[in-house]
């Protein structure tokens, strides 16, 4: 198996026990921004067809990744949480 540094993306944390899910905290300067973030998130989540768990409030939004197969992160996960970040830092750009 892979060592988690191999399967958690920089800043995202596993799950509790597992590597069945990983997880964020973004946070924004005000809510068009966070809100712009969501947007940007949900139309690659329709593009990939893939839909995180996904809380926010006005200046943060907290996004779950679980594992597609249901048993360990895998690349498609990795690569959806990759891409989430370089949004993040396209809106706070």
């Amino acid at each position: 198996m892979a060592e988690n540094g191999d399967v958690v993306p920089a800043g995202w944390e596993p799950g509790k026990g597992s590597l069945v899910s990983i997880s964020k905290q973004y946070t924004f300067d005000r809510y068009g921004v966070t809100r712009d973030f969501l947007d940007r998130v949900a139309d690659l989540s329709e593009a990939d067809g893939y839909h995180p768990n996904i809380s926010f409030g006005t200046t943060y939004v907290n996004i779950t990744i679980d594992a597609r197969d249901g048993e360990a992160i895998g690349e498609a996960d990795r690569a959806f949480a990759l891409e989430v970040d370089r949004l993040a830092g396209e809106v706070t750009s």
